[in-house]
Order: structure tokens, then sequence, then C-alpha cells
């Protein structure tokens, strides 16, 4: 025989004992430190009376163990309650009384689908966890957290410690298997209860006693409670019970019969009406089941309240509307109507006239059965307290309905006594007026401040919600379990309160019950006294818990408990759709488990105890899936794995400021002591324009030989007044000294510097900062070239112009005064001059030579008149010419220096005959000299070409850096170019048409590799894979480990912050960085979104494929690191089914035009999830993921290679227009596909049925675009798509037979022509662009029909449309949408009136009919 351990001799308790010391509050009474004292020495339950402060003995003892939960600690306490309504209130508690970090956990926080990850977050983050037992059970058995992490384990209501009960399964399956496992480190248990007892007891004592004794044994514990009432009554007062008996109808009466005959009447009517073909069969059922239960309880109100409080009922009811997004007539419409004529039938059996009232007269409502004898006894009762100024009162009855009426007759007839406000609380109830938690705990802290005087309660209040301030207790309804008569009557907690107990005259049998209960409280307290000195028992194993499938590496288990709901959580998270929700089939007979056809397990059959045969089909079903990987080894389904990875890659941080890199073939640095070797590259410019200064061309010298693709290149740009054309030619080498370096850097600073800012100060500045340094720098010269063909060379004249000075003139002597100095006419033929004023003003101008005008010369005024120059200077800028007689100098304005990379044309500068001007001589200072004005024109085209320039090469050193995966020729420069090129540089190109090409074969590549490697994965999992491979996130993290953001352009081209090589600006910092094994230089940081570098990741997929192929484009994936291939991998299909017999191959064939090899695939194509039959093994929605990527890649394909000349934004378009759900539809059903759809649902059957209905009307639309004002079944989209992946996978993955086949049944594709905005984009950007207005945006759904209305404030009108209609809500969007747009197109044709239509859709027939009205 198994020796007995008691509890206080174990080791565990032994040692805790040592280091465990009494944390208690001030204000503890003498039993609460008793029971500390009990708790920290040995497992306890205590059992007090309600309010006795059990919760603060928990607090002190999580106090008392503080020291050992405090983090770093891995140790948690954990905080137990029954329902999700004492979450928040036992957290309040131990917050207010501890300085421990507590948690919260409840159902609805999606806790279902945590991972380890997510719960080993949480231990790390809180010290106490407060939470309902199902989440502690279910993170145990999937070893999420694990029992010795425990450290304090606090079971509130602990009496539920039963059968099958949460706190029992935590307890056997955990706690006593690792006691008699012989494990020392397990948790100190702490229950609490108000009643160590929850059912009906028997006669005897000894009932009583084994029922005390299974409690202490499964919680491992000794009970702790008071020697005796009297110690607790010092404290606590308790309620004086009264019984209060009513008169009971032994006969029905005439009125019932007849009554509950007429409400019989019209539910069978009611109910005749659902067998209509308008109602799918799980419709019609859901209806039946809901009529059912109203009628029960109609009849339920009838019989034991009244005609008055049956007729509140029902209308209550009437007043609640349930809103199903789904396809089909929900039954709605027939419940409702039910209701109805049950609310009119019942008014018929009221008094008429206004004067009278409920309640006027109660012996007469009860004589006429208005109100029953049992519900004229309540009244009784509470007037007899109606002389209480603070009234407290809680009633506590079984049903729901009961509340909301008794709520609804005493908020009726109270204000004739006094101000009392009555309340109901319940719990959740179908088809009733359902309460959150928040509205709950608002009503219990009403009921506090006194602003609620009753409340009517159903057992949630019982063991709920605290309520302190309570001065009677009415059991409306009597109590079925001691504990329950226990709870209710300790709600009572002032003093001198009472607790009435309402019992029928001549029920013996609840007045035997309830005298039982009142004498309960000393006989549980005697046999707990008597127990606490016996040891436990040992726990004797269920074969629940013994046969246990267990994980090795996660100690994650499943046993014949948790078997079933293990299986359905698994096929909850299977994918679904409106017509087929995933879920095991149990077949009872033959004992066979049948799972959906989107699990790769075949059917399990088992044999065995018939009463658990289904647990045993289940606990094989859990194996199974483990072994192939369907459940993780936390034994949860893999997609929750899968989930909790996206997110977290979703989560992973980026840093928006992103490194900007200098393309290093710029980049170097000029000695000061010795030659420097430059690389010449002729920039040969060739204007397509006309005007009257000419371009000259000019030399590029470069620190590097260029690649030739760069080095001989040609490139248009757009001017102001045509295009450009610059063409590049190498010239060879040439040797620079330091001193030419520098007097070529000067050169281009000072032309390129007074082009661009207009400004000496500047100008002078950049000269400063123009020296030869050994450290890096922007380094490549520009200068001006003269001759043509083979005798082209630097024109050194022209560089030398930077030093007007050094300047002589042979032939004339200096005559003409400037502010150079003496200078002589020779000088200021070609001269860069600049002119000051008084104010500070400076201008610069190209003098082209002198005239024959002097300073008194006659000069005709802009607005009129004449007067002389020299008066003219003197008005206007008030100088006064001191050498008048000098001839005028001929010039003209400085060109200005605008971003050309835009491509598009500008306002032109200005007329010829406005461009030059007449300058006094002496005015003047000579910047440059000799210089053209051609040369000078020149020039400012420098800043947008060297940006382009630059630009092709970092786009070329990104196509550089990756030479070993990708043959340099095969790919264009100019498409990378484009890939990294944003839509917000406002060039001529970006990214966008790349994107979507890119996009799409990334999605192609990527699905076909998750098809061929995941054999047994379903449609979801294989989506989260590609998620993990596609996503932004993903994308954006390879593409910044592959150096990518550094060479994306996001930002427009503005000459002002073009950096001149030569000029070292201080802000401008060069860094080296080495990426992917290359030095890179970084010039500053800048911000880039994640999904920008995303967009560039894909774009640059579609450059390689758009010139490269899909090798190129694959070569470029693996070098940014997403490892796909189109390498075959075997891919056995053992399916033993007939074809033939199914489906009709031959047409299936023909209407593709393709023969299957395997005919297998074309069954699993055409069958839906709802498909149960066995002789199917699987169903499409695998297919139908290879097949959406790859007609998604060969439309988009087709397309842009098809219109190569329309804009990124029209591919975008024309693509969503295309690659729809709505137009692989159309497609299916102008083919005759939706005919050989196999399936079970009732649902997809009339929605196939109604679309067909509508199907003449609109079969002259196209297959693309989004025409359709109908919701079509989303199936026959998947069906093509499915038939595609099918073809795809039987072809040896040749896509062109898939395109060959699928494309006659799309046709015609959509053109740039054809092609129509989906009128959701278009009205939001209509709005956007003209700042519209949606003021009212309301959607509803009831009984099959969709509401949508919409309206749209646009310049003082409103434009209305409301739709009603079978639709669902994306559609009937569509539908409003569109018709807005009509309205605002017409120009607002009614202006003193807003324009509404009204669009209505017959229900019955499911024809589309239209009303249109002002």
């Amino acid at each position: 025989m198994e020796e007995v351990l008691p509890v206080e001799m174990d080791s565990n308790t032994q040692q805790q004992q040592k280091v465990i010391s009494a944390d208690v509050l001030s204000f503890a009474r003498s039993y609460q430190l008793e029971a500390l004292d009990n708790a920290i020495r040995e497992n306890t339950i205590v059992y007090l009376e309600t309010g006795s402060g059990k919760t603060l003995i928990a607090v002190m003892l999580l106090r008392s163990y503080a020291h050992h939960l405090r983090k770093p600690s891995p140790q948690i306490a954990v905080f137990l309650v029954p329902k999700v309504v004492l979450v928040s209130q036992q957290a309040e508690a131990v917050k207010k009384h501890t300085d421990l970090k507590v948690g919260l956990y409840w159902g609805d926080m999606g806790i279902d689908f945590w991972d380890a990850a997510t719960w080993k977050q949480e231990v790390q983050k809180y010290e106490v966890f407060v939470m309902t037992p199902a989440i502690l059970l279910n993170c145990l058995r999937h070893s999420f957290l694990k029992l010795n992490l425990i450290k304090v384990l606090i079971m509130d209501e602990c009496h539920h410690a039963r059968g099958k009960h949460p706190y029992a399964s935590i307890m056997t399956e955990f706690y006593h298997h690792q006691l008699n496992s012989g494990i020392s480190d397990l948790p100190r248990i702490f229950g609490m209860t108000a009643s160590p007892i929850k059912s009906k007891v028997g006669n005897c004592e000894l009932s009583w006693s084994e029922n005390i004794r299974k409690l202490m044994t499964l919680m491992h514990s000794k009970v702790y409670t008071c020697v005796s009432e009297a110690v607790l009554t010092e404290f606590i007062p308790t309620s004086t019970p009264k019984f209060k008996f009513y008169q009971g109808n032994e006969v029905q009466s005439v009125l019932f019969e007849d009554l509950a005959f007429k409400l019989k009447m019209l539910k069978e009517q009611h109910e005749s009406n659902l067998k209509s073909s308008d109602f799918t069969k799980s419709a019609a059922e859901f209806a039946r089941r809901r009529t059912k239960k109203i009628f029960s309880a109609l009849i339920f109100c009838l019989d034991e309240l009244g005609v008055w409080l049956a007729l509140k009922a029902a209308e209550s009811l009437s007043s609640n509307d349930i809103q199903l997004f789904s396809w089909g007539h929900s039954g709605d419409t027939v419940v409702k109507n039910f209701i109805s004529a049950g609310v009119q039938t019942l008014k018929t059996y009221l008094p008429c006239g206004p004067q009278w009232s409920i309640g006027d007269n109660i012996k007469y409502d009860v004589e006429m059965e208005l109100l029953s004898s049992k519900v004229c006894c309540l009244i009784d009762s509470i007037l007899e307290y109606r002389g209480l100024t603070d009234m407290r009162c809680i009633i506590f009855v079984e049903r729901v309905i009961t509340a909301v009426v008794l709520r609804d007759l005493l908020n009726t007839l109270l204000p004739k006594y006094n101000s009392w406000k009555t309340k109901f609380i319940a719990g959740q109830n179908f088809g009733l007026q359902n309460q959150s938690r928040k509205k709950q705990n608002e009503i219990v802290e009403e009921f506090r401040m006194g602003l609620v005087n009753i409340i009517v309660a159903t057992s949630i209040l019982e063991e709920g919600l605290d309520v302190e301030s309570c001065n009677l207790v009415i059991r409306f309804d009597p109590c079925h379990t001691v504990c329950s008569f226990i709870q209710s009557r300790g709600r009572a907690r002032m003093q001198n309160s009472d607790y009435i107990l309402m019992v029928k005259s001549g029920d013996s049998v609840t007045c035997s019950r309830l005298a039982k209960y009142l004498a309960s409280g000393d006989i549980m307290r005697k046999e707990s006294l008597r127990h606490s000195s016996l040891p436990c028992d040992p726990l004797e194993e269920d074969r629940f818990d013994k046969e246990t499938y267990r994980v090795a590496s996660t100690e994650a288990f499943a046993n014949l408990s948790s078997s079933i709901s293990l299986i359905h959580l698994y096929c909850s998270r299977l994918p679904a759709d409106g017509y087929f929700k995933p879920t095991l089939r149990w077949d009872k007979e033959t004992g066979t488990l049948y799972l959906p056809k989107s699990c790769p397990l075949q059917p399990i059959r088992v044999e065995g105890d018939k009463k658990i045969l289904k647990n045993i089909a289940c606990l094989e079903a859990c194996k199974q899936l483990h072994k192939i990987g369907a459940l993780s080894d936390n034994l949860v389904p893999d997609i929750v794995m899968e989930e909790a990875e996206v997110e977290e890659l979703g989560n992973e941080p980026y840093d928006e400021n992103q490194p900007t890199f200098v393309p290093f073939g710029l980049v170097n640095s000029v000695s000061n002591n010795s030659q420097t070797v430059y690389h010449c590259y002729f920039m040969e410019f060739n204007n397509k324009f006309s005007y009257d200064v000419s371009v000259q061309d000019i030399f590029l010298l470069m620190r590097i030989e260029l690649d030739p693709e760069i080095g001989c290149m040609q490139f248009d740009m757009g001017f102001d007044r045509g295009s450009l054309s610059v063409n590049f030619r190498y010239k060879g080498t040439i040797n620079l000294s330091p001193d030419q370096v520098l007097l070529c850097k000067k050169f281009q600073v000072t032309i390129l510097r007074i082009l661009i800012d207009h400004d000496m100060n500047k100008l002078t500045a950049g000269l400063d900062r123009c020296y030869l340094e050994d450290d890096l720098e922007i380094d490549y010269l520009l200068l001006p070239a003269m001759g043509k063909g083979k005798y082209t060379a630097i024109n050194w004249l022209a560089v030398n112009s930077v030093n007007p000075s050094e300047v002589s003139c042979k032939y004339h002597e200096p005559h003409i005064r400037t502010k150079s100095g003496l200078v002589c006419s020779c000088k200021l033929q070609n001269a860069l001059v600049c002119t000051s004023h008084p104010i500070g003003k400076i201008s610069f101008y190209i003098a082209t030579g002198t005239m024959e005008l002097d300073g008194n010369s006659p000069m005709e005024l802009r607005g009129g008149g004449v007067t002389t120059y020299k008066k003219y200077y003197e008005q206007h800028h008030g100088i006064q010419l001191q050498f008048e007689h000098q001839r005028l100098l001929k010039a003209r304005h400085i060109f200005q220096v605008k971003n050309h990379c835009h491509g598009r044309k500008q306002g032109k500068e200005g007329e010829v005959s406005k461009a030059f001007v007449e300058l006094p001589p002496e005015l003047c200072s000579i910047v440059m000299m000799p210089i053209s004005d051609s040369l000078i024109y020149s020039y400012s085209f420098i800043p947008s070409i060297m940006h382009r320039f630059e630009s092709l090469l970092g786009a070329f050193n990104l196509k550089k850096m990756h030479l070993d995966h990708c043959a340099r020729n095969e790919i264009q420069t100019i498409k990378v170019l484009e890939a990294i090129t944003t839509k917000r540089c406002k060039e001529a190109f970006h990214y966008e048409s790349l994107e979507t090409l890119g996009d799409s074969f990334l999605k192609y590549a990527a699905s076909q590799q998750l098809f061929k490697t995941y054999h047994n994965h379903h449609e979801g999992l294989l989506s989260l894979k590609r998620e993990k491979i596609i996503s932004n996130a993903a994308l954006c993290k390879l593409g910044c480990s592959s150096g990518l953001p550094g060479f994306i352009r996001n930002e427009p081209f503005d000459p002002n912050t073009w950096i001149i090589p030569g000029d070292k600006p201080r802000s401008f910092k060069l860094k080296e960085l080495v990426a992917k094994g290359k030095t890179i230089y970084v010039s500053g940081k800048r911000k880039l979104r994640q999904k920008i570098v995303a967009d560039v990741v894909e774009a640059l997929i579609g450059a390689f494929l758009s010139t490269g192929g899909e090798k190129a484009a694959l070569l470029f994936m693996d070098w940014v690191g997403i490892k796909v291939s189109f390498n075959k991998i075997p891919y056995d299909r053992h399916f033993d089914i007939q074809p033939e017999k199914l489906v009709n191959v031959s047409f299936l064939e023909s209407q593709l035009n393709y023969s299957f090899h395997d005919r297998s695939l074309l069954v699993e194509a055409v069958t839906h999830g709802s498909y149960m039959l066995p002789e199917v093994p699987r169903c499409y929605q695998r297919l139908e993921f290879l097949g959406d990527s790859v007609l998604d890649y060969l439309i988009t394909w087709h397309l842009y290679n098809k219109y190569p000349g329309m804009t990124p934004g029209q591919l975008t378009d024309m693509r969503s227009a295309s690659v729809n759900n709505d137009c692989y539809a159309w497609s299916a059903i102008k083919h005759g596909l939706h005919k050989h759809v196999l399936h079970a649902s009732q649902e997809l059957h009339m929605h196939v049925s109604a679309t067909l209905n509508k199907f003449d009307k609109l079969s002259s639309l196209s297959t693309f675009g989004y025409e359709a004002e109908t919701s079509l079944p989303k199936v026959l989209g998947d069906i093509v798509e499915s038939l595609a992946g099918a073809i795809l996978v039987d072809s040896g993955y040749n896509k062109e037979v898939v395109w060959q086949s699928i494309r006659p049944l799309l046709e015609p594709l959509v053109t740039p022509e054809t092609l129509k905005l989906h009128p959701i984009r278009e009205l939001n950007e209509l709005c956007q662009k003209r700042s519209y207005k949606i003021i009212l945006e309301d959607v509803s759904r009831k009984d099959g029909l969709t509401y949508y209305r919409m309206e749209v404030e646009a310049d003082g009108i409103i434009h209305k449309y409301e739709y009603k209609g079978d639709a669902l809500r994306d559609t009937a969007k569509k539908i409003v949408c569109k018709e807005i747009l009509n309205s605002l197109k017409d120009g607002g044709a009614h202006k003193d009136t807003a324009k509404k239509i009204v669009c209505e859709e017959k229900l019955n027939s499911l024809k589309e009919g239209e009303s249109n009205g002002a």
C-alpha cells in the first residue's frame, strides 16, 4: 500500500518554512493572521464566510513570498479566479496592498493564440498573474508555463475543483503528477471558498464529510476555518433568514392554456415559413432554434410570472438585432415577425384604457393573471422595506429573462411608492440584452453609491463582483446547491440585514433542503476542523490523465481530457470561407474521425471504450499531427508559430535614418606633391532646339576609367526649349600638376557657384575652400572643350579666365575705367562681370562688347518716356556716373540653373530682345575673362547633367556589386536606375512599374518554392511562410543588409544643394563603409520609410527580370538573400480516386484546352472544403495558393510587355483591374465551370444560383474591371486560380502552357483604352483633390440584406446614395461610390436640393430593382 504523505512533512514545505516569514497588514484580523500562518506552513483551503476577507489573506501570503517573486527572479505567483469579472477585481486588490507587478489575463485578449515567446515576455515583465483557470491549464499543457515556475498558486472559489473543471485538471494533470513523481519543487497551494461543498448533499453528515475530504485530497491541502461562527460575527454581520410563502397553481388556468395554444400556433406558422427555398439549411436551422428558444421563454414567463411580464419579455426580445455580414438570408425577419405577432397576441389580454397601469391594484392584477402570486409575493416583500432611506437590495433569479422583466416591473411599480431605481445584472444570453463586463462593473458601482437601489441578478453575482453595502437579499428562485445558498446569503453584509427565501406553499422538498442549507455552516465547519488533523489521501489516477502523449523536448502533452479541444483548436486555424468552417466529423457508428480536407491526415479509425472513443481518436490525431509538424512541439497549430514569427518580423525595429551613398568613381584625394592622372571623357552636347546662344561641349575628367557602359553612354535631358542629347566618348588620359588641378577646381567652382547662387560672398567662401589636401572629396573636373572630332582639346584659355588680372592685351592700351581698374575693350568682349548697388544687391552679367551709346545717350523707359542713362542710374539707383562719356557695355543676364531632370518644359526665361542690358563699365567688376556666353550657357545645364550621370554611376555601382551572380551586359543600368528612383524624385521615370512586375514575380517564385517544399502545409500556412519572404518588413531587412538604402534616390534634385566638385562645404563629410565586400562612401543620412526600401527590392527584381530574364532575377534575389529556385522537387501523389466518376473530365479539359496527365489534380482543383466525402482527399486551397500567384505574374508580365509606353500608374491600375477575384469568377460562370465545383454547402449553392439569375443582365460586362454590381461567389474565382495551379503542376511548371490555357477564359483582357479606376479609389482621389468631405458612411446588414448609406459634401451640395440589396459590404460600397461619382460628375445637376437615389433589391426573387427619388 502506498504511503500517505502528510502535507506538513513535505520537504518543500520544510524548506519554505525556513525562508518564508509572514508579512502582515496592520489591520488584519486575528483569524486572518491565523489562516496566514497556516498558509505559510502548508497548503491551505481557507473556508470562511463571504465578506470575511479571504482575499486579504491571499494578499498577505503574496507579500510574504514577495522576495521570491521580485524580478529578476524567474518565479511567479498565479492568482486564479473562476470568472472573468473577477480578474480585474482581484488584481486591483493585489496592486493596492503590494508593490508586485500584476498581469491580467482572460480569453478575449486572444490568449489562445499566444506562443511560448509571448508568455516568456510576460514572465519577465510581471510577478503575479491574475487569470482564469482555463488559461493556466492551457499554458501548462502546452508547456508555455511550467509548474516549477509558480511559487504560489491561489485558487479563488476553489469549491469548483471537481470533475473536469480546470481547477481539478490543473491539480490532477500537473500537481499530483509531479508529486507522485517525487518532485518537491511544487507551488504553495492556497484555496479560498465560502463553502467547501458545491453540489447538493445527502441527508447524513457522512456525505458532507466525503465531499470535504475529496476537495482536500484533490487540492492536497488542509481546510482552515474558524472554530465557531461567533468568531466571525465579531467582525462580520450575518443576515437574518426569513421564509416567504406564495400560492402556486396546481392546475393550469384556462387563460394560460388559451395563450399557450395561440403562441404555439404562431410558432408553427412561422417555422413553416423557414421551409422556403430562400433560406439555407443552416440559416433555417439557426432561425428555428431561436424561435423555439423565444417560445420557451414566453411560455415560462407566462406560467411563472404572468401575462404582463410575458409581454415585457416579448418586447425585450424584439428589440435585439443581430448583424451578420455573410451572404444569404439569415431568417432574422421570420424570428422578428414571430416575436411581433407574440407581442400583439399578449397585448389583447391586457386591460384597455389609458388610466390603467400595472400595480395600481395588485390583487386585481393577480386575479386577472397579469402578475403571478410569486411576483406579488416579491412586491409585498420589497414594500415591507419601503421605509428604508438607504435601500440596497439584491434579488437572485435563475434565468436571464426573469432578471430583465423584473427590472421593468419594479421600475414601473416602485416610483408609485418611493424613488428606488432598479437594474439587472446577468451573464451572456443569446437573443437577450447582453452586458459587457464594463457595464456590470458600472451597475455595481452605482449600487455602492446609492444611484441604484435594487439589482435583479442571476448567479453571476453570487461569487462575482464585490458588493459590500447590501441590506436585503431575496431569493426569488430557490438555491440548488449549498454553495449557492451560502454565497447569496453572504451578499447581505450590512448590520441587521435580511435574507428572504421565497418558497411555494406546500413545497416540503424545497423547505427541507433550505433547512439543511441553514444548518450547513456548522456541519461543514465541524467536518473541516475534524479533517484538518488528518493527512491528505493520495489521489487515484484517472484514465483520462493516464493516457497521455508527451513531447520530450518541451514536456507539452495532450491527454484524453484535452485531445478533443486541441483538435477543435487545430481545425479553427485551418483556412475557411463564408460557406464553410473547417471542423472535425465524428462517425460514432464506425469510430472514425474525419478531419477537414485542408488537413493532410487520412481518416482515423479507433476501437475501445465507446464512451471515450472520440477522445481516443482525437488523441491519436494529435500524435499524427505533431509527427508531421502540423502541431508544434508545444502542441499548438503550426500556424500559431508562423503568425508569431510574422508578427515578430513586422515588429522588428527599423531605423528610418539611412545613409546616402556617393558613387565610388567620384571620390578620391589629390596629392599636393605629385602629378595626378585623369581619364578624359568628352561630353558632346547636341541641342534639339533653336536659341540665339549655342551650346559648347565639355570634358569630364575622372580619376578612374569608367566601364564602357558608362563611359560611352548617351542620354537625353529635357530643357526649357527642347531636349539636349549628351554623348560620352573616352579620349584617353592626361597628367595634371597640382597647380593645374587647383586651377581647374577654381574654374569650375567659380562658374558653377555664380550660376547656382548669384552671390559673390558664397563664391568667395567656395574659393576659400578650394585647395588641395589628401582628404577624401568629390574629385572630378568639368573643363571647357574646343574643336570637333579628332581635334578636340581642353580650352585652357577659358580655364584661365578665373584669373582675369593675369590676362593682358598686346594690341591696346587700357583705357576703359571699371571697378577692376583700367582695361582695354578686348577684355570686355567675352567677360563675366558683376555690378553692385548701394543697397548691397549684386548682379552678374555676361558682357559681349561695347556699344555706341554712353551715359548721356537717350534711354527708353519701360513705362514709356525717355531719359538718359546717367539720369536713370541717379534717379533709380542713387548712383552718380563719374565717366559718363565712356561707351556702355552690351551684356546679358546670367543664365538660371534649374532642375532639368524631370523632363518637363518650364517657362522660358524671356525673349532674346529682353535678355540684353546696357551697363556703364565703371560699375562693373570683371570676374572671369575671356569666357563666352555659350560656354556659360552650357555650364548652366551641368548640375542636372551631372546629377543624372552620378545617378547612373550609382546604379552601375549597385549592379556591379553582384557581378558574380549576374552577367552585367544582360542588365541595363538605366533599368537599375529606374528601380532605385522613387516617385518623389519627380523625374520622367520611377520604380512603380518595375515594382509591380517584381512583386508579381517574387510572389510567384516564393509560392512555387513553398508549394513544392511543403507538401503537407495548408494554404493558410503557406501564405504565412510566403509573407515571411515577401512582406515589406522582410524585404526591407534584406535590402538593408545588402546596403540598398544608400543607393535609393528619394528626393527631387535641387541644384542649390548639389555639391560642386572642388568646393568643400563644412557640413559635407565623406565616410567609408564596406557593404557586400565593396568600399562605399557615405555623404550623410536621410529618412527613408521601410516600405520604400521594400519597394525598391521588388523594383530591382523587376529590373533584372525585364532585361535579363527569370534567371537574372533569381540570381539577384539570391544575392539579396531571397533563397528560392525553380528546381524540380519530386511531388508524389498517391490518391486512389477515379476522376471520371467525380467530375466531367472531358468538358473541363476542353474548356481549358489542356489534357491532364494526372487527373486527380483536376478533381482537387474543383473540390471545395465543404465536400467532406472521403473519396476526394484534398480540396483546392493549396492549388489556389499556387494558381493565384502564377496568374498574377503571367497577367502582369503580359501587360508590362504588351504596353511598354504606359505610365507606371497605368500598369498598377491595369493589374488591379485584371487580377481580382470578381474577374476570375465572371470567367468561371461564362465558361460553365461553376457547374463542376464539388461542394456540400447550401449557402454556396444559393449564392451561385442568385448570381446566375443576374448573369443574363450582366453578361455583357467585361471580365475585368469593377462593373459588377453583385457580390460574386469567391469560390468561383478561386476555382480559376486552382485550375491554373493544377495545370502548372501537371505541366511540369510550364507557365506558357498555363497562359495558353487560362488566357482564353479571361478574354477580353484589359487595355489602356478600356481601363477604369475602381470607384472607391476614384471617389477618394476626387474628394482629396477637390477638398470634398465624406460626412456620412453607415453600413449594416439585416436578414441577408446590406444597407449602405453615404453622403458627400461638395461645394455646399450634399450628394447622397443609399443602397439596399443582397450584395456584401465591399460590393455595396463600390455601388454607392459609383453612384455618388455619377452625381458629382453631373456637375451638381440639382443645385437646390441634394440628389438621393435609393436602390432596392427584392428579397424573394433576388432580382435587382431600383426606385429613384430626389
